[in-house]
């Protein structure tokens, strides 16, 4: 009847662990250390498929803390366990910051939903509880990216308001950019016509991309090789026209950038 001690049991006398081991249940990063780095990893692109990110989490994440409090390294543990979970969830608790505002929720859900997946063979349901408005409400993660994206990163009042703000709007909306692909590379619960429509919004507008250009170059440069990026990934598939003129706006802000960089040397 006791469920946690039943699995405990089971996996000792399976793997030859002691019970100290087989009960362990709460797993962070070494002491120190913070993150999966499954984030500087999608923020770096230096990642060649998706087990790549569940190994990265695994080997951060797997310190357990047992009875006496200090982290150990117990891979085989977590991976067990990892491979015998259903769902993934995380709370939301500030209307200030979403799944898509900020790296870190990419890097720990994101990161052990694609754990669970390596190891298991099957996908997590992937789950956020909105504590922002009194009564808690569950999403599907599908559904509050979408949301996130609908309300944020594509309404002009959101994007007009951080471009007020310069330079670092620019960053911002990047960062909603490529936070979103850091969900597909984990998740693979990104709805496709996203991508278009971020890429009509700030790419394809000539208008909208000369201002986002001229306001960071930089930023504004990587917002199109995170669009091309995910469609090389295979997590959107544009027709050709729009792809063609995705490439080419891409290379028309990068040679802005290098005539900046150029003349800022001499």
């Amino acid at each position: 009847m006791n469920f946690v001690r039943a699995n405990a049991v089971a996996y000792m006398e399976k793997h030859g662990a002691t019970i100290e081991e087989a009960a362990l249940r709460v797993f962070s990063n070494a002491d120190g250390a913070y993150g999966s780095n499954v984030n500087h990893m999608v923020d770096q692109a230096c990642w060649n498929n998706e087990d790549e990110l569940a190994e990265a989490y695994v080997r951060r994440k797997s310190f357990a803390y047992g009875t006496d409090g200090r982290p150990a390294r117990q891979e085989a543990v977590l991976a067990h366990l990892l491979s015998r979970v259903d769902i993934t969830y995380q709370n939301l608790d500030s209307i200030e910051l979403g799944v898509t505002t900020v790296d870190h929720y990419f890097d720990t859900l994101g990161g052990v939903s694609r754990a669970v997946r390596q190891l298991s063979g099957r996908e997590a349901s992937v789950y956020i509880g909105d504590q922002t408005r009194g009564d808690g409400l569950v999403r599907t993660l599908s559904e509050q990216v979408t949301l996130e994206t609908r309300t944020r990163a594509l309404n002009p009042k959101w994007y007009e308001a951080l471009l007020e703000h310069g330079y670092e709007g620019v960053r911002q909306i990047e960062a909603h950019v490529t936070n979103t692909l850091g969900w597909s590379a984990t998740t693979g619960q990104v709805q496709p016509w996203l991508y278009q429509q971020l890429t009509e919004t700030f790419i394809l507008d000539d208008a909208m991309r000369e201002r986002l250009t001229k306001l960071n170059p930089t930023a504004c440069a990587k917002v199109a090789n995170r669009l091309i990026e995910a469609h090389n990934r295979k997590y959107w598939s544009p027709d050709p026209a729009v792809l063609e003129a995705l490439y080419r706006a891409g290379d028309e802000i990068e040679d802005r950038l290098e005539n900046i960089k150029e003349q800022a040397a001499s």
